[in-house]
């Protein structure tokens, strides 16, 4: 019971600091936690440094939050039917996904000038650095940025005008 007067103020203090960056409410992640103590103290009895153990338990918890809200998908009764969204159907969301990268990729290509080679170092899965594709592109650091801002903002009207756009000489279905 000394323990729980001990380590009361620092575990609220831990769980209000760290609930909500979660989106877990402080009283849970306490409860979630004097939980954890009670079982380590009937196994092997209290923890040597109570302090440190229980910023340590605090953090744990918090990352098995965090590891449920990205596995759980609401339930929601009202809906009627199985959850929608790319949770539902992964293969459907991995098709569309790389449809769009493609689509992203062929416009890219179609840009004028040194813009393919540039946005095409920029999405490369190597994640080069500003210092690596200047080299690569024999361009200085400095006119990266602005080419970019240029090659992107021509990226974006390509991309809109074919949106708008679907069907030949401008026609919508």
């Amino acid at each position: 019971m000394d323990l729980v007067k001990q380590l009361g103020p620092l575990l609220a203090a831990e769980a209000a600091a760290e609930a909500y960056g979660v989106g877990v409410e402080p009283a849970e992640l306490e409860q979630a936690v004097w939980l954890r103590l009670l079982e380590r103290t009937r196994d092997t009895g209290p923890p040597p440094h109570p302090a440190r153990w229980l910023r340590c338990a605090v953090r744990a918890e918090v990352r098995g939050a965090r590891r449920r809200a990205r596995r759980e998908v609401p339930y929601d009764p009202m809906a009627g039917g199985p959850p929608s969204g790319p949770e539902s159907h992964p293969a459907e969301h991995a098709v569309l996904t790389a449809e769009t990268r493609r689509t992203l990729r062929a416009a890219v290509r179609r840009l004028p000038g040194r813009c393919p080679a540039l946005l095409a170092a920029m999405l490369s899965r190597s994640d080069l650095t500003y210092r690596e594709i200047a080299r690569q592109l024999g361009m200085s650091q400095g006119s990266l940025g602005p080419v970019r801002s240029r090659c992107l903002a021509c990226l974006r009207r390509m991309l809109t005008a074919e949106v708008a756009a679907p069907e030949p000489w401008g026609k919508e279905r």
